[in-house]
């Protein structure tokens, strides 16, 4: 049920097992504003492995979304957030253990609804073991495109939107300009919407929003 099994017409029934592709591990993420499916990537293991043991340790329940800020993002998993008095600035928690290490992969941008991991200004560019962000982002045009395409490379001689990531960006949206700077190890599959609920709600001057929006995951497979 939870995969798929390719078969060449040639091969032996021993042989089918290589030629079986596991499906991706989904996640719920559920909030008093609706709840979102995200899938993990399996090419960014040391992230997607870390996130599945937080979730099964319950980690996550009652958490904020501690930032949130129209047209950019909806921010996370910082675990000072679950009993923190109102307007009080979040964002400095950690789990315990050490920074997860950067798993930049071309494949992987910043459309509306990537799971990325958040970090600390670190020159590893290493990742937060626990905070994480989802992408709402917006639409860029190609002029736009262009100029952070320069800037990314920057830091990443060579580096290029393909074709596919520019039509997304032109269309459904995103935040390119955080591409290879940060790691992104999911996606949003359902409930988009929700995202745009919770980046729309008012916020304090901290981007906090005013009123509190926790959340609760679970592993779906």
């Amino acid at each position: 049920m939870f995969a798929v099994c390719l078969f060449a017409i040639s091969c032996a029934s021993t042989k089918t097992a290589k030629n079986r592709t596991v499906a991706p591990q989904l996640a719920e993420i559920s909030t008093n504003y609706g709840n979102m499916v995200v899938k993990l990537y399996d090419s960014t293991p040391l992230h997607r492995n870390n996130f599945i043991k937080l979730v099964k340790e319950g980690f996550y329940d009652s958490l904020l979304f501690h930032r949130v800020i129209d047209s950019f993002m909806i921010q996370g998993g910082d675990p000072e957030s679950k009993n923190a008095p109102d307007s009080v600035q979040l964002g400095a928690g950690e789990a315990p253990g050490s920074r997860i290490p950067a798993e930049f992969n071309s494949n992987y941008f910043h459309k509306k609804g990537a799971l990325a991991a958040a970090r600390d200004d670190n020159p590893e560019k290493a990742s937060s073991n626990c905070q994480f962000y989802i992408v709402q982002g917006k639409q860029y045009n190609d002029t736009s495109l262009n100029m952070m395409e320069c800037q990314i490379r920057n830091e990443n001689p060579g580096f290029s939107f393909t074709e596919e990531q520019r039509k997304v960006y032109n269309t459904v949206g995103g935040t390119p300009f955080l591409d290879q700077n940060y790691t992104v190890f999911g996606e949003v599959i359902k409930g988009l919407e929700v995202i745009d609920k919770i980046a729309a709600l008012p916020r304090d001057t901290n981007d906090r929003p005013l009123q509190n929006v926790r959340m609760s995951i679970r592993m779906l497979r």
